[in-house]
């Protein structure tokens, strides 16, 4: 029998200052068994910097033929693709070629190098890439419960997340736009 993914209900106060976003996101998300506490918050930081109408986090792990976020239209065309992590530079081509706004949001102590190893063979491809900053990853994971409240406000290239369980700023450098 097949391991269930945890299931968290987040409702962020979302203010987007770089763009003047402002919305209260009721999100369900999934933690798939062979995910981390990290990976699960670097998804939701992706998520609220692209926070719009139609955003949706996908099966992500359990399906290798959708992103872990992402925009489709109402012709079922992939208008948004957005990846967490460190994918594939085959996963890279396949996220340029199938929407035409595509985003990497590499996370982990691992970034760098997978950085240096993608980076000159991506340099033509329609595809924004992200480093968030890994030990802010690390301290927002602790904060993570079953049903959470929290405030999420984007300003430059940081989110300031606050909850109950405490505070941190989550900061991002762009690697390729």
């Amino acid at each position: 029998m097949a391991i269930k993914p945890t299931i968290y209900k987040l409702r962020v106060n979302l203010s987007d200052l770089n763009r003047d976003y402002y919305d209260t996101l009721n999100l369900t998300v999934a933690l798939h068994p062979s995910e981390t506490a990290e990976r699960m918050m670097a998804r939701l930081i992706a998520y609220c910097i692209n926070a719009q109408a139609d955003l949706h986090f996908t099966k992500g792990l359990s399906d290798v033929d959708e992103p872990d976020i992402w925009v489709r239209g109402y012709d079922e065309q992939t208008n948004l693709w957005i990846e967490v992590g460190e994918p594939s530079l085959d996963r890279i081509k396949k996220a340029a070629r199938s929407a035409p706004k595509s985003a990497v949001y590499s996370f982990n102590s691992k970034s760098s190098v997978w950085w240096q190893s993608v980076e000159n063979k991506i340099n033509q491809a329609p595809i924004s890439v992200y480093q968030i900053n890994w030990p802010a990853i690390q301290q927002m994971a602790t904060f993570i419960e079953r049903t959470m409240d929290m405030s999420v406000t984007i300003t430059g290239d940081s989110a300031y997340v606050a909850c109950a369980k405490g505070e941190c700023e989550v900061g991002w450098v762009t690697l390729k736009e």
